[in-house]
């Protein structure tokens, strides 16, 4: 369905029927022009006719009365206008609408429909109602200068804007009256929802015990990576849909990962203390929310199992609307689920983060070469290692995305850090020297046989190996050496342990002190 541009919401003060300018203020008085009549021959802007007779007047009555709130739209038009687009939203209990004239610079008017055009309109959609499953819910209608009218009747296949969606339950009082056999899901669970999904800290405490009573565990789950290498791809993506300066994809910050796909699926990622993770969100239109809402199927158990710290405030919006479709979490080193869907069912619902490739793929995208060089894919293959191993520098993510080419590199490697997958840059040679001198120097110690003038700098993975040279034709047994990481942590060894024992446990400490976001 083509839908006019939306205009803000009406100003106090107005009255029905006043043009208004684009910051809601009175129009200056507008010369009266001619009402806009449609020219011969346009489009049947009524519903489609059947063969019966009856059918064939009411659907008659109903262009009339399009032509007629095209006339009042015309009738009110302020001077140099081109075109009007109008909203209007209705049920039994409730009508409301805008209309917004424009004109080819640009400028834009608002009126407020008088009660005489919200009455036609609610007598066209009486109408609609005996031509269809149902009446309509909203109308929008454009209108041109020259007579050209377009109109396009809203049943609700998408969620209608936050302004014109009215209380539950001025919905459920137009049923009543119109009773339909089957409901849009987003319009069903708004409606029907009762908070089923609602899953508060102390209900779970609750549902928790009773399941552990019972003897009812979550259901481990294969098919999703695991969550550190999960939150380190999704930090990968974030960064380079942002990189692109693309208003979509998935973003991050610390502790919550999300995510909104083009199909209106979605999910978020929230890390927990302890190693925990919970994966939830919805798949748009899933056919056991349609079962739930629209053919009184129970809803499925998503929690069944689950600990009590799988609560509402890590769990996506949707929860909230009765649109949830999974839930998974992370505990233990796997993944668990209640009455969720296998992962592939879920796919449109999360970014990419299957495997590595997956990944590399997007990211090439994204790039828009239509045949990256071999170069360029062996930059992005390194950028997801690196994200995988939180070992992520700048240089790695400028190799992909060069900051000459117009990108936005601090933007994309704050999302890395917020992502905890980045490694502290170098530390200078200078100042693990400086390090380790002041902690000698702190310590106390009789640093006589070990002049802290005379230390030096190794290089080493993850940071520095800092110590005092033995003189020619000396031998020390148990001389301190130490290691100061890229992060600053100052660690103290000695001779007595050969460097390559040592240094594979320094690298792994670095490691896990610089992704412990995730």
């Amino acid at each position: 369905m083509t839908k006019p541009d939306e205009a803000p919401a009406a100003q106090p003060g107005v009255a029905a029927g006043t043009p208004t300018d684009i910051d809601g203020q009175p129009a200056p008085d507008a010369p009266e022009q001619p009402a806009a009549t449609p020219p011969e021959g346009e489009p049947d802007v009524g519903f489609t006719l059947a063969a019966a007779v009856e059918e064939q007047d009411v659907a008659q009555r109903a262009r009339a009365l399009m032509h007629q709130v095209a006339r009042e739209l015309g009738a009110v038009a302020p001077a140099g206008w081109e075109r009007v687009d109008a909203v209007f939203a209705s049920t039994v209990a409730v009508d409301a609408g805008f209309a917004v004239f424009s004109d080819g610079q640009q400028r834009a008017v608002r009126w407020t429909p008088t009660p005489q055009v919200l009455a036609l309109v609610r007598e066209h959609r009486q109408l609609s109602a005996r031509l269809g499953d149902g009446p309509w819910w909203r109308l929008l209608i454009s209108l041109t200068g020259s007579g050209q009218i377009e109109v396009d009747y809203d049943y609700g296949d998408e969620p209608f804007p936050d302004d014109q969606l009215f209380a539950p339950e001025i919905y459920r009082a137009d049923l009543e009256t119109f009773p339909r056999k089957t409901l849009p899901v987003w319009l069903a669970a708004y409606l029907f929802h009762g908070d089923r999904q609602r899953r508060s800290p102390a209900s779970a405490a609750a549902q928790a015990a009773a399941d552990r009573s019972a003897g009812v565990t979550g259901e481990p789950v294969e098919g999703f990576p695991p969550f550190p290498v999960m939150a380190a791809r999704w930090a990968a993506l974030c960064a380079a849909f942002v990189a692109v300066k693309s208003e979509w994809g998935p973003r991050l910050t610390p502790g919550l990962r999300w995510f909104e796909g083009a199909s209106r699926s979605g999910s978020t990622l929230h890390s927990l203390p302890g190693g925990r993770a919970v994966l939830s969100g919805g798949v748009w239109n899933a056919p056991e929310l349609d079962a739930a809402y629209n053919q009184e199927a129970p809803l499925p158990a998503l929690f069944r199992g689950a600990p009590e710290w799988v609560a509402g405030p890590v769990l996506n919006e949707r929860s909230g609307a009765g649109q949830l479709t999974f839930c998974y979490w992370w505990d233990g080193g796997r993944w668990y689920r209640g009455e969720s869907p296998a992962p592939e069912a879920v796919a449109g619902a999360v970014p990419g983060i299957w495997d590595a490739a997956t990944v590399v793929r997007i990211v090439s995208g994204l790039i828009l070469e239509a045949d990256p060089s071999d170069e360029r894919l062996a930059a992005i293959e390194t950028f997801v290692a690196a994200a995988e191993s939180a070992t992520l520098t700048r240089a790695t993510l400028t190799a992909v995305f060069s900051e000459a080419d117009g990108f936005d590199i601090d933007s994309a490697f704050h999302q890395l850090v917020l992502g905890g997958v980045t490694a502290p840059e170098p530390l200078p040679e200078r100042q693990a020297i400086e390090r380790v001198g002041r902690y000698l120097l702190e310590s106390g110690e009789d640093t006589s046989g070990y002049p802290v003038d005379e230390l030096r700098a190794d290089r080493v993975d993850g940071g520095w190996m800092v110590f005092v040279p033995v003189a020619p034709g000396e031998i020390a047994i148990g001389r301190a050496i130490f290691y100061v990481a890229d992060d600053g942590v100052l660690e103290r060894s000695s001779s007595s342990v050969a460097p390559s024992q040592y240094l594979p446990d320094f690298r792994r400490r670095f490691r896990n002190r610089n992704r412990s976001l995730l």
